[in-house]
C-alpha cells in the first residue's frame, strides 16, 4: 500500500475523493433538471445583482424615461441615495471602527492601494493607449479609479480564504468613510479639468452622501435595533435603490444619445484594460505585503481589500457628481465590479486550500529548568 502524502508541514494530506456519478438505477435527469442545472452553473459564474444591473441597463435602453417620467425617476433616486447613506451611517458602529485603529498600518497599506496606486494605473492607462477609449468611458475608467474599496465582498473573501476578517471590516469602512471626502476631490483634480462636472454636483454630494450618513450617526441609537431586525428587507432595499440609480442614470444618457458611441471594440478594451489594472492591483498589493511582513492571515485581507472597487458607493457618488452625464461614466464601474468578484472568488477558494500551520512543538517538562 502507498504510503499517505505528507504536506510540506508535515502532517498528513488527505486523499482527494473519488469524483461521485449517478448509482446504477439512477434515473437520467430530464430536460428541467438540466434547465436547472445549468443556471446554478451560471449562478455561480454571474453575480445574480450583476445581471439584474445588466437587465436594469437594457431596460433603459429599450424603455428610458422620458418627460415627466424621467424627471419623478431622477426625484425618486435622488431619494433613494440619501436613504441609502443613511442606513450606511445608521449601520456603522463608531467605538468599533476607532477600535479598528489599531492595525493603522494594515488600514494604511490599503488606502494606498485605493486612493494612490488606483488612480496612478488610471493616468498610466490614460498615457499609454490615448485613443484607445472614448472620452466618456476614458472619464469612466478614471472615476473607477478613485472610488473606495468594498466591504461585503472583501469580507466574504478573506472569511473564505481564512483572513483576518476583523481587519477586513476595518479596512472596507475606512475605506468608505475617506472616500466620501477623498473620491469627490481626486474626481476634481483628475477628470474636473476634462469633463465638467454638474454645476450641483459638490452640493448635490453634500445633500444626497454626508448629511444623511451623519444623521444616520447621530440616530444610530435609536435605529440600530430596527435595522438589525429588518436586516433582510433593508439589504434588499438597498439594491434596489442603486438599481433605481443606474435606470435612471442611464435613462438619461439615452437621452443624450451616448449609445451610439459604444462599440464591441471599445468594449473589449476597456475590459483589457481593466483586468490589467486588477491583475497589477493584486500582484502590488500582495507584494507590498510580503515586503512589510505582514502575518498570512493581513495579507489576505490587504489583497482583497486594496484590490476591490464599491459598486454601491461609487453608482450614488457617479449620480451626484456627473449628473446627466452619469450613463457611460458608470459603465466601467458596473464592469470592473463583476470582474473583480469572478477573480477574487477563484483567488479566496484557492487560499482556502492551503495547509494549515502546524501548531507548535510542546515543550519538554523540565526543558527551562536551571
Amino acid at each position: 500500500m502507498s504510503a499517505t502524502p505528507r504536506s510540506p508541514y508535515g502532517r498528513p494530506r488527505p486523499r482527494p475523493a473519488a469524483p461521485r456519478g449517478p448509482g446504477p438505477g439512477a434515473a437520467t435527469p430530464g430536460p428541467g433538471g438540466v434547465l436547472r442545472r445549468g443556471l446554478r452553473g451560471v449562478g455561480r459564474v454571474v453575480d445574480p445583482y450583476v445581471a439584474a444591473l445588466a437587465a436594469t441597463v437594457g431596460l433603459a435602453a429599450l424603455l428610458p424615461a422620458e418627460g415627466g417620467a424621467a424627471v419623478a425617476a431622477g426625484d425618486t433616486a435622488d431619494v433613494a441615495i440619501g436613504l441609502l447613506f443613511f442606513l450606511y451611517g445608521s449601520r456603522l458602529s463608531a467605538r468599533e471602527a476607532l477600535d479598528g485603529l489599531r492595525g493603522w498600518r494594515l488600514h494604511l497599506v490599503v488606502v494606498a492601494a485605493t486612493f494612490v496606486l488606483f488612480p496612478l494605473l488610471g493616468l498610466a492607462a490614460g498615457a499609454a493607449m490615448p485613443g484607445l477609449l472614448t472620452p466618456q468611458l476614458s472619464t469612466g475608467l478614471l472615476f473607477l479609479c478613485v472610488v473606495p474599496s468594498t466591504v461585503q465582498s472583501s469580507i466574504a473573501f478573506t472569511s473564505t480564504a481564512r483572513g483576518n476578517v476583523a481587519a477586513a471590516i476595518c479596512a472596507g469602512t475606512y475605506s468608505s468613510l475617506l472616500g466620501m471626502v477623498l473620491t469627490p476631490l481626486l474626481a476634481a483634480w483628475l477628470i474636473g479639468s476634462a469633463v465638467r462636472f454638474s454645476a450641483d454636483g459638490p452640493a448635490a454630494l453634500g445633500i444626497q452622501l454626508v448629511a444623511p450618513f451623519l444623521a444616520g450617526q447621530l440616530l444610530r441609537r435609536r435605529t440600530v435595533g430596527f435595522i438589525s431586525r429588518h436586516r433582510k428587507v433593508l439589504g434588499r432595499l438597498d439594491r434596489l435603490s442603486i438599481l433605481l440609480v443606474v435606470y435612471a442614470a442611464f435613462s438619461k444618457g439615452m437621452a443624450a444619445g451616448i449609445w451610439h458611441q459604444v462599440t464591441v471594440p471599445r468594449l473589449a478594451a476597456l475590459l483589457l484594460v481593466e483586468a490589467a489594472m486588477l491583475a497589477v492591483a493584486l500582484a502590488a498589493t500582495s507584494a507590498a505585503a510580503r515586503r512589510l511582513r505582514f502575518a498570512d492571515e493581513d495579507r489576505i485581507a490587504i489583497v482583497f481589500c486594496g484590490s476591490k472597487k464599491s459598486l454601491a458607493t461609487g453608482l450614488p457618488m457617479a449620480a451626484a457628481l456627473f449628473g446627466p452625464r452619469a450613463g457611460l461614466a458608470i459603465l466601467p464601474l458596473m464592469l470592473f465590479h463583476q470582474m473583480q468578484l469572478a477573480v477574487c472568488a477563484v483567488i479566496a477558494t484557492r487560499w482556502s486550500r492551503r495547509p494549515a500551520p502546524a501548531p507548535p512543538a510542546p515543550v519538554p517538562a523540565g526543558a527551562g529548568a536551571a
